[in-house]
């Protein structure tokens, strides 16, 4: 099986300038298509050479799971964002209340997480089999799927994916981040 690029809910300048289409031409068009890439190289004549990306990355490790799960970090951040943001639905906020005290806390939270996170990673908000919110930090192509954690929120904090707009802050870069989440998708996948 072919791992294809994902097809982007927006184009590439509707984030602008929040995030320019010439970091989409980076942080997407090269950084993310090699990882595609070298996934498909790198699966062939294996047992992942026709398996489902997401099957990849809970099976496998070293090379093939870092360009896997890269592949897959990189899909699910893009398709969380948006150019019109949506209001938090109800009942998200709602479990994000229960979770972390109140939405702006799990927002502190969060943003304190991604500046704290050493290094290149992310920073994903997850939903645990007891049913509850957390969140994981995870260094280079760290992926909750491995630990059976459902993702429903993550950031990039690799320098690549705000280094064009905002140079070496990443605090900017996270500030920008909370006005392009797409809540209505990350309501979404709670089901």
């Amino acid at each position: 099986m072919m791992h294809q690029m994902p097809k982007l809910p927006y184009e590439m300048e509707a984030l602008a300038p929040l995030m320019s289409k010439e970091t989409f031409d980076f942080h997407y068009g090269k950084h993310l298509q090699t990882y595609v890439n070298n996934l498909n190289k790198l699966i062939v004549g294996t047992p992942y050479e026709n398996l489902e990306l997401e099957q990849i990355v809970c099976q496998a490790d070293g090379g093939i799971y870092n360009n896997a799960a890269q592949t897959w970090n990189h899909t699910f951040f893009f398709q969380l964002l948006t150019p019109k943001q949506p209001s938090l639905p109800d009942d998200l906020a709602g479990l994000l209340t229960r979770d972390f005290g109140s939405v702006d806390q799990f927002k502190e939270d969060f943003t304190k997480a991604a500046l704290g996170l050493f290094g290149s990673g992310w920073v994903w908000l997850v939903l645990g089999k007891d049913g509850k919110l957390s969140l994981l930090p995870t260094s280079n192509a760290g992926n909750p799927l491995k630990d059976g954690l459902k993702p429903l929120l993550v950031i990039d904090v690799w320098e690549h994916a705000y280094y064009i707009d905002y140079r070496n802050n990443r605090a900017a870069f996270i500030e920008a981040f909370w006005k392009l989440v797409n809540w209505e998708k990350v309501a979404d996948l709670l089901g």
